[in-house]
């Protein structure tokens, strides 16, 4: 029997009801976020409108040195890069909260390549834009050169892309690195803040890496964003702390994990931040000030939970923070995840992460 319909009608017909399904779930998907009919403008928040900052610690505790990358082109790829704002931001808070005051650093001095991400951009990282004593700081880096590392208690390696290049092989970094650890001062770092470990020695020859138990952004984090990583960077970051003898503590993929090894304390990610920076002041002797999490933390959370213990863990948190006036969790945050476990060909995962949507709008 002759077919009624011609292939090109059919793949037509099967295109336009492929369209018509991506559509009405976007349409779905929509009407699980709920509208802010009242939002705040975010971008023009200050300093001293934060919470935390005006309860935080008086007294002055010492200095915190933050280095960022100098590096603005992802070596012959072309690509722009530099440090990420809000990898900086946080934990600059976190510090000034808890009594340090912060210098910032980098290798060539001077006004720093930054990245900013408009999506990830919360109240505190525009605050740190709207900041001028931040600002001053940010756009006079000091030069790791002309750093006097006597007057810090620690340092803190923000991430960002650049510093994979301008990072692992500054000698003025790997100095610093080196003393601090041996000193028992408190090295930081986050994302692809660990580039600054790579190629470190000890005073006895052996690398500071061996036998440490680290974390950085993973190779499969790189992968999904940077197909031929390997190719831009050189080497990648995970591999490389490996091969020089650290343990690699991989956490899920673009969730919180934070790792401390004695003065050591590293993290995986951008979600990582405010975990490293409060470690790191435990780790300097203090208790940190108590801070209401953000909404995007009790996101990670919900995530964090599902990835442990199931879907009806994460329902509980949900519902939880439904009843709770001072918790919230970002929604759209939830969708980006469908995103990356999609990307990651878990779509079970990803279906669930819907449920998890549809469970926070009915329930």
């Amino acid at each position: 029997m002759l077919n009624k319909y011609p292939k090109t009608k059919i793949t037509l017909i099967s295109l336009l009801s492929l369209i018509t399904i991506l559509v009405a779930f976007v349409f779905w998907l929509r009407s699980l976020i709920p509208a802010n009919t009242n939002p705040q403008d975010l971008t023009i928040t200050q300093p001293q409108e934060l919470v935390y900052l005006s309860q935080g610690v008086k007294e002055q505790r010492g200095k915190i040195l933050a280095v960022v990358t100098s590096t603005d082109v992802m070596g012959a790829s072309g690509k722009d890069t530099g440090y990420e704002l809000t990898e900086l931001a946080r934990a600059y808070y976190v510090f000034k909260a808890n009594g340090f005051d912060v210098d910032i650093a980098s290798p060539k001095g001077g006004k720093p390549p930054v990245v900013i991400d408009d999506d990830d951009m919360g109240k505190f990282d525009y605050a740190f834009l709207n900041d001028t004593v931040a600002q001053e700081k940010v756009d006079n880096s000091i030069a790791m050169v002309d750093v006097d590392t006597s007057q810090y208690k620690a340092v803190y390696f923000v991430g960002g892309k650049g510093a994979m290049f301008d990072f692992p092989e500054n000698t003025a970094i790997k100095s610093l690195v080196s003393n601090y650890y041996q000193a028992g001062k408190v090295v930081g770092a986050v994302c692809h803040g660990p580039a600054a470990l790579v190629n470190v020695t000890l005073d006895d020859g052996t690398s500071l890496l061996a036998n440490k138990t680290v974390v950085s952004f993973t190779n499969e984090e790189e992968f999904l964003l940077i197909p031929d990583a390997k190719e831009v960077f050189g080497f990648l970051l995970q591999d490389k702390l490996i091969e020089q003898g650290a343990n690699f503590d991989t956490g899920y993929v673009y969730l919180d994990n934070m790792v401390q090894d004695g003065n050591l304390v590293t993290g995986q990610n951008p979600w990582s931040v405010w975990s490293v920076a409060e470690a790191m002041i435990e780790q300097l002797g203090y208790l940190p000030v108590k801070r209401q999490n953000t909404a995007e933390e009790n996101t990670i959370d919900i995530l964090i939970a599902y990835e442990d213990k199931g879907i009806q863990q994460a329902k509980t948190k949900i519902a939880s923070m439904l009843t709770n006036d001072e918790q919230s969790f970002d929604r759209i945050l939830l969708v980006v995840h469908t995103m990356v476990y999609a990307m990651q060909w878990e779509v079970g995962k990803s279906i669930d992460v819907l449920r998890l949507l549809s469970f926070a709008d009915n329930d």
